[in-house]
This record gives structure tokens, sequence and C-alpha cells, in this order.
């Protein structure tokens, strides 16, 4: 990947070369029309316009532990900016690489320096080509089929998108090693979310793009969205099953993106009411401070997202209010983030400050539904995010 912005370092290498052809693919037609393209003043003209996170399979997770042989796995999309597209792919937990292709978007071939197959190493990403003759508008469905010779081995993957895709045409909603869209069109600010499963999307339906990062980009023509939402992320601990924390993947999920402006961080639910809870908000508070001192040091904004309320869901406490609360009131100082998107205020029942207003809780008292989702992506103040 080039720098973010052109300020930072590289983060991961690339190999876009096909099966024992690395050194020739890196000089062949397509390389140099990708090199071409992002020429220009040291600064990348792609932007991230759709975007997901990774983690590694567990032993639950069928198709991504047992990999694919001879398998097409089908991508549906919805991006949020238009234009120009290339993909990425990546396979931060895998332990050998793996050959990819060949692959088409929208039904146009996807070439990878020029070629239709590549591989991608072992904890690595990969970049295609511009995919030749199509270009998207901003708020497009695009399809993503992608052939995996294998045997794969144990697949990077995000497990649940809400949204429908295919492994040999059985349905799934799982992506397996994509994990962008880049375009050429977005016109507005590029925000990377990152969070955790109602950035995610539970509490919606599938295949309705009522997330509220969904709900957001609409709000911002030609602006891109990624989102970076793990399903029971935390920001301080790892967790085998929901992924690194917020900090340990904050370099590979958002530093890595392209044309990338802001980043909205919506985490600390989970580090509260998940085992071992945390207690002590100055632990979470620091979390923020260091995302937030990264985040600079690549020249972007931050903005924070206070933690909404779950009273209601199963491991409630008053103990852990009493935290919420601690960790909000600071975070609404301003001393925390450059911005603050207040959450709390959006989804709580003023009469019961715990809880959400019933008019927006999914039913578990943890999750809002889409009209919560609405309500979050309102609470974002635009002027924020530029």
């Amino acid at each position: 990947m080039p720098p973010v912005n052109g300020r930072g370092p590289a983060r991961r290498g690339v190999l876009t070369a096909a099966a024992g052809l690395a050194a020739v693919a890196a000089t062949a037609p397509g390389a140099q029309a990708a090199e071409a393209s992002n020429s220009g003043m040291g600064r990348s003209r792609w932007t991230t316009s759709w975007a997901t996170a990774q983690t590694a399979p567990t032993a639950t997770d069928a198709v991504a532990s047992a990999g694919l042989t001879d398998g097409t796995f089908t991508a549906n999309v919805r991006l949020s900016a238009g234009g120009t597209v290339r993909l990425r792919y990546g396979h931060a937990f895998g332990t050998v690489p793996v050959l990819i292709g060949p692959v088409t978007a929208g039904g146009r071939p996807v070439t990878f320096g020029g070629r239709a197959q590549a591989w991608i190493a072992a904890g690595a990403s990969l970049t295609s080509d511009p995919v030749a003759g199509l270009r998207t508008t901003e708020a497009a469905a695009l399809t993503v089929e992608t052939r995996l010779p294998g045997p794969t081995g144990p697949l990077s993957f995000h497990r649940n998108t809400h949204a429908s895709h295919t492994v040999d045409g059985v349905r799934t909603t799982s992506v397996f090693l994509l994990t962008g869209v880049e375009v050429t069109g977005a016109h507005g600010p590029v925000i990377a979310v990152l969070g955790d499963s109602i950035a995610e999307g539970v509490g919606t339906p599938d295949d309705a793009d009522l997330r509220w990062p969904d709900q957001l980009a609409r709000r911002l023509p030609g602006s891109a969205v990624a989102d970076l939402g793990i399903s029971g992320n935390r920001v301080l601990l790892d967790d085998a099953r929901f992924g690194p924390s917020g900090q340990a993947r904050f370099d590979r999920d958002v530093l890595s993106l392209p044309g990338l402006r802001t980043v909205l961080v919506h985490l600390g639910v989970n580090d509260l009411q998940q085992p071992p809870s945390q207690t002590d908000p100055a632990r979470v508070l620091a979390g923020y401070r260091q995302l937030v001192l990264r985040a600079r040091n690549a020249g972007l904004r931050v903005v924070g997202a206070t933690i909404t309320p779950f009273g209601g869901w199963t491991r409630w406490t008053p103990e852990l209010e009493a935290v919420r609360q601690q960790v909000n009131a600071a975070v609404r100082t301003g001393r925390v983030f450059d911005a603050v998107a207040d959450f709390d205020t959006a989804l709580r029942d003023p009469e019961q400050p715990s809880r959400m207003l019933p008019a927006y809780d999914s039913g578990d008292g943890l999750h809002p539904n889409p009209a919560g989702h609405a309500a979050l992506a309102a609470a974002v103040d635009r002027r924020h995010l530029l």
C-alpha cells in the first residue's frame, strides 16, 4: 500500500505476481498503468469506497477454517463513492500464500500486474490493477467473483457483514480475503469507522444497508465511508473470536486505507460488558488517546463517539454504568478527540438514561434497530468530518 496521505510509512508488502512470475508481473503493462494512476504530487487519487476488517477463523467457522479448493467466492458489496475501480485483498491471519484468480468485478475481468492470477503472501495485502471498462456510481452495488484454486488453508475473513454472499453457490454472510473496493471518484470526506457490532450492523436486517455507517454515507454525497466494525471488538483486549483490539488492528485496518481524512472511533462498550470487564475508566481513556496520537501522526482527524447505553443487556450492572458515565463525561470535554459524536445522547431514554429509547432498541438492550442506527448517523456532524 502507498503511504497514508503521503505522510506515513508503507504498511504491508504487496505481492502482485502470478505463480512463479513475480519479476515479470512487476513490469507488465497493467502494473505500469496502476503505477501511473497513482503518480502526481506523491498522493494517491484512490480512496476507499467499501471496506471490511478481518479476523482469524475459529473452529466453528467451517468454511474459513477449512479453506477452499477450486472454490468460488462471490461478494455483493454496496459502495459509497463511485468512479474507476480496483480491488484490495488481505490475508492478515494467513500462514501460507494463497493463489487468487481469475477474478471479475461487475462482470469484467480483474488483473494483477496485467495477469489474471496473483499470489497473496501470508499476512500481506494484494491490490489489483484498475478494472478496465468499469466505472461505478456512488451507492452502487458491485459483485466481485473470486476464484480460489487452492488448497488455500484457513482463510482470513469477516464473519458477518449482514449482507448476502455465496461460496460455490451457497449463501453466506461472510467475506473471505476481499478487504476493500477502492475508487477514484470521491469528492467529499473519506471516513473510516473503527467500531464494534453496532457499526457492523447488528440490529439491522441483512441486505438492507441500514447500518449507521451506510446511513452516514447517504447523508454525505460524494463521500466515502469504510465500515471497519467487528462484532465484540474492544479498545483494549484481543479475543480469539472477536479479533485483535482496536489498538492492535489500527495500523492495518485504518492507516492502510488510501485517501483517508477522518477516523471515527466507536469502541468501548465491549470493554465494559464482556468478561473480563474493564472497570477503570482511565484505562479506556488511555486507549482512546493512543488511537488519537497514532491517527494524528498520520495526518488524520479523529472523531470519538460516546459509549451508547446498554441497560437491559444481560451483563449490565450499576457499577459498569458508572464507568460508562465517567468515560463519556471525559469524552464530552473535548480533550480526548478532535470532535465528539454524542451517540449516548442520541439513543438514551431521558427517563432512564442507562437505557436506549424503546423506539431505538432492537430488543436486546445493547444493539439499536434501524431507527436507532439512523439516529446515530444523524448525530455525526458533517463539519467534524471535513
